[in-house]
């Protein structure tokens, strides 16, 4: 009977051993990787102005193209349906990001796990993998009283809803904190198709919620202590407030908004050991929890 007892002691302990060991393990789970697709190419590449009413009228069934010209205008179904002109690709048939201005692979990011750039003077974002573009889109940034710091910057912690600490009526969906101490971060909000936030980075629904399941947050050693950071983010560049919006430009010249990849090398340097460190941080801390 002694034995009988002692074994069942035994499975019991072994049993709850595991457990904690497998909520351990889910609680630093890696965020899904977003797979890097075939891509489409657009024949060509060039632009035109068409009415917003009229390009909806004959288009808004097609939901590859109308996705295609809310990036291009930096906006979204919403606020496209109040614009007078729109900027409208040719050849509409390639994937978003030929139609946007980051390049599709960055030597200096093989390295780099995860990291995201936002770019202030093409209103757009992008999220590389070991080098490699997975995901790309529009953003709308802080307005000219308001703007949006640049520099490096790490997710910390984030929400599925949040309220705005500006207007208490602001409900902020899929937001993703960048800058704790300013409430500088990520979110689903109105895009009207120019920087117009009170120094947050705005997204389209579908974008923000991307990211947000895509980022990695902050592990805390208590409420005061960041033990390991969350994903690296640059925001980079400066918007020209008193100009026409940038993007209008792609008329004339269609490449005239690219950012090459020797341009995002020398962004990226300056910041790579540190983000290289942080990264070596939170690969110990995931091996160590498991």
């Amino acid at each position: 009977m002694k034995k009988i007892t002692l074994l069942l002691n035994i499975c019991i302990v072994l049993v709850l051993f595991s457990c904690k060991k497998q909520d351990k393990v889910q609680e630093v789970a890696k965020p899904e990787s977003i797979a890097v697709k075939e891509r489409n190419q657009p024949k060509k590449r060039t632009y035109h102005m068409e009415s917003a009413k009229e390009f909806l009228a004959k288009n808004s069934s097609d939901s590859t193209q109308v996705t295609i010209a809310y990036a291009i205008n930096r906006t979204d179904a919403e606020n496209f349906k109040k614009m007078d002109s729109v900027l409208i690709a040719d050849d509409w048939k390639g994937d978003i990001e030929f139609y946007l201005p980051f390049p599709l692979e960055v030597g200096v990011l093989r390295e780099i796990n995860r990291i995201v750039f936002f770019s202030y003077p093409t209103q757009t974002f992008a999220a590389y993998e070991k080098g490699q573009l997975v995901y790309t889109g529009p953003t709308n940034m802080g307005r000219e009283k308001d703007k949006t710091p640049t520099g490096l910057f790490f997710t910390n912690w984030k929400a599925e809803k949040t309220i705005s600490t500006f207007d208490d009526e602001w409900e902020l969906l899929w937001n993703f904190n960048i800058e704790n101490k300013l409430g500088v971060g990520w979110h689903q909000y109105a895009l009207p198709g120019y920087p117009a936030s009170h120094s947050c980075l705005r997204l389209q629904e579908k974008d923000a919620r991307k990211l947000y399941d895509w980022a990695e947050q902050w592990e805390l050693s208590d409420p005061e202590t960041v033990k390991v950071k969350g994903t690296p983010v640059i925001v980079f560049g400066a918007y020209d407030f008193k100009a026409a919006k940038p993007w209008l430009q792609l008329i004339d010249n269609p490449k005239i908004l690219d950012i090459s990849e020797s341009e995002l090398e020398k962004v990226t340097k300056p910041y790579l050991k540190s983000i290289l460190m942080e990264q070596k941080i939170r690969q110990d801390f995931q091996k160590g929890a498991k």
